[in-house]
């Protein structure tokens, strides 16, 4: 089950997160090196994982984050209601979390950071990556046919230039042969 903080007590992520940290592996000087990946249930984003454990392998100090946002609901008449499909929405979430925590810890070596946001995707991803000084990238992955996604088009549109970190697009299609060639999984 990923363990959860309470953000606000502990003065931690911001309203309408949660995060689980993990020891991670520290570099010489004792900070974390943080590649962010968004996930959701799409088949592309165990693309941008791999890549990102791969790298965070490779990297002194490095460690993945993994973020998966869940989207506002619209207001529910009827409080109970709305509070248990908020927390069916949070167990779903939980539960695929805990999946990619396994494979990130198999391939580099370390725990998995987990957020779980609630809100708008864009805004919740630019608060991770601003508030966090570790964050050294923001991995992607684009959709395999068509449209490469939301996230992708905005984070690679107008506001490119002025995010604290590169951002890196993971191609949806590669295969796991490819993406540990370029992330340099031995």
């Amino acid at each position: 089950m990923v363990e959860q903080s309470n953000p606000q007590a502990a003065g931690g992520a911001p309203e309408g997160g949660s995060q689980h940290s993990g020891s991670g592996s520290g570099s010489k000087s004792g900070r974390a090196r943080k590649y962010v990946v968004v996930v959701d249930q799409t088949p592309e984003c165990r693309v941008a994982l791999r890549y990102a454990a791969g790298r965070a392998r490779h990297t002194p100090g490095g460690q993945v984050v993994i973020l998966y946002v869940l989207p506002p609901l619209d207001f529910v008449q009827w409080g109970g209601v709305q509070n248990v499909m908020e927390q069916e929405a949070r167990e779903q979430a939980e539960a695929l979390l805990e999946a990619f925590a396994v494979d990130v810890e198999k391939i580099c070596g370390c725990p998995a950071q987990i957020e779980i946001r609630q809100g708008k995707s864009i805004d919740q991803v630019q608060a991770v990556i601003r508030d966090d000084p570790s964050v050294v990238r923001l991995i992607l992955a684009a959709s395999a046919k068509g449209d490469p996604g939301p996230l992708v088009a905005f984070f690679s549109g107008q506001i490119a230039g002025s995010l604290p970190c590169p951002v890196t697009i993971v191609p949806g299609s590669m295969t796991p042969e490819a993406t540990d060639a370029i992330a340099q999984i031995d």
